[in-house]
């Protein structure tokens, strides 16, 4: 028996099915009509359906219940929590006592610059922080200077 190279390899006999060449004439076994059938739409040359056609079917985008509201005023804020400042305080993320996006978005305790920071009040906070924001829970206010820090809002674009 010879040895198995890699120059030598084969598949096993059945294992790989032969590939359906259309339109090669009677002798191919798919000849006439090319397996398309007789006439319609899909026979001919051209032929496309957009994906979410369903055939004249009523679409499912139709047929699906209606509900809810959708406000397009909405603010999508991201969400930094008191038990998270004081986390990283604690680890020395903060050496000048000053929070602030930029700050947040560099240690990755946000995940995007452009959306707005809100700070939630849930957790404890133990450090002296200076925090400056978008937007504020009143708890988070109330922690933060109870801790002997400040909370500043900054402004942002709707």
């Amino acid at each position: 028996m010879a040895k198995a190279l890699l120059s030598n390899l084969k598949y096993n006999e059945g294992s790989r099915k032969k590939r359906k060449r259309i339109g090669r004439g009677q002798g191919s076994g798919h000849g006439g009509t090319s397996t398309k059938g007789h006439k319609g739409q899909n026979s001919r040359s051209g032929v496309s359906y957009r994906p979410w056609f369903e055939g004249g079917q009523m679409p499912l985008s139709r047929r699906v219940p209606k509900f809810g509201f959708t406000n397009i005023s909405r603010v999508e804020f991201q969400v930094v929590n008191v038990q998270n400042l004081e986390t990283l305080a604690a680890t020395g993320k903060f050496p000048d006592g000053l929070v602030n996006p930029e700050i947040l978005h560099n240690i990755g305790a946000v995940s995007k610059k452009s959306l707005p920071v809100k700070v939630l009040g849930n957790g404890e906070l133990k450090s002296k922080l200076e925090v400056t924001a978008h937007a504020f829970s009143t708890t988070a206010t109330k922690k933060i200077e109870s801790a002997g820090g400040k909370s500043l809002t900054i402004s942002f674009n709707k």
